[in-house]
């Protein structure tokens, strides 16, 4: 480009004497600006940033913890009712709910509970200009007041209509094959529709898994994608108590499952060693029974560890368990001696 301009500049200019014509500075121009332009518009100059899918699923099921919360606080706040009252109208405190997040949020050109903590918003894709004039995932604008009005009849008002249509069709029981033939194709169409609908929502989440767009088909059919709010922001939920609180709850299920199958006589035999009150166990209380520890009147020795028992024990631990073990050495108890007596 250099040497392009310097060709149109004449030899006296070059060397001091007087300055080109005017019109060799407008033709240098025309000839050169159509490789401004297509330098300044190529593909090169566009930045992708992709939108991390995992920001986006836990920005979903924050908001879903958020409806939870205030669905929590608002049953308390009804709570000296009537019983089963608030049960009846549950559907609509869900909706109403969902419309107040939705008004305070989305209608005022904010981000959602979930969205603000994940550092996210809703993106007009339709009205974006993807000739890579600008980063995709930073800039854009927001979502327009027919896709505000939309997103809110397919959330709040689908949602409940749907809802109620559940409930009346199984109270209904149209389901039932002794009912007329209408509603039984009622029945029929309403499953057929919510199959339809799953089946739609799992190829949608597979091609988000694959694309990195639109979590739902919402947000798809009006073309509102989730993008970052700001560049220089981190996602503002650590969860790094929650894997803490995974592993000691693995770990303690871990636990639970391997401590019955140890044996409790093998494991007091092993820690022995290490007991303090090793040195306590003298001569003298080896003449104590050391089930009831008490003094025996009629003694019976367990054999072959000759340990003294009390009858009465001894009878009723050998009767309990076939299998009886010593419990002090823990050694199987193979017949019981009456002290200087014979073998019962």
């Amino acid at each position: 480009m250099t040497e392009t301009l310097a060709s149109t500049s004449s030899p006296t200019a070059t060397s001091g004497g007087t300055p080109p014509p005017e019109a060799a500075w407008i033709n240098a121009y025309e000839r050169l600006s159509p490789r401004w332009q297509s330098s300044a518009l190529s593909p090169q100059s566009v930045i992708p940033i992709a939108i991390s899918r995992v920001n986006q699923v836990d920005a979903g099921r924050l908001d879903i913890e958020m409806s939870a919360m205030l669905k929590e606080q608002m049953v308390k706040v009804f709570s000296v009712m009537k019983p089963g009252l608030l049960f009846q109208y549950e559907a609509e405190l869900d909706a109403f709910l969902e419309f107040l997040i939705w008004r305070f949020s989305i209608w005022v050109d904010k981000p959602t509970p979930g969205n603000a903590l994940m550092n996210l918003r809703y993106r007009d894709e339709r009205a974006t200009d993807m000739r890579g004039k600008i980063r995709t995932g930073l800039e854009g604008p927001g979502l327009t007041v027919y896709q505000k009005i939309l997103y809110c009849i397919a959330t709040v008002g689908g949602q409940y209509i749907w809802t109620r249509l559940q409930s009346f069709s199984a109270f209904r029981q149209w389901g039932d094959s002794e009912q007329r033939t209408l509603a039984r194709r009622a029945w029929l169409i309403v499953q057929r529709i919510e199959g339809l609908y799953k089946a739609a929502s799992f190829t949608n989440l597979l091609v988000f898994l694959f694309t990195g767009r639109y979590r739902n088909l919402i947000e798809r059919a009006l073309r509102a994608r989730l993008v970052y709010g700001s560049p220089h922001m981190n996602r503002a939920v650590s969860f790094e108590y929650m894997n803490r609180q995974l592993v000691w709850n693995e770990f303690s299920e871990m636990l639970l499952l391997l401590l019955p199958l140890l044996n409790s006589s093998t494991m007091k035999n092993f820690l022995s060693p290490f007991s303090k009150d090793k040195a306590s166990g003298s001569s003298g209380d080896e003449t104590l029974c050391p089930i009831c520890q008490t003094n025996p009147t009629t003694v019976y020795l367990a054999l072959p560890c000759q340990h003294r028992y009390c009858y009465y024990c001894l009878r009723t631990r050998c009767a309990a368990t076939p299998s009886f073990r010593c419990s002090r050495c823990s050694e199987p108890v193979v017949a019981m001696q009456r002290h200087g007596g014979s073998v019962p």
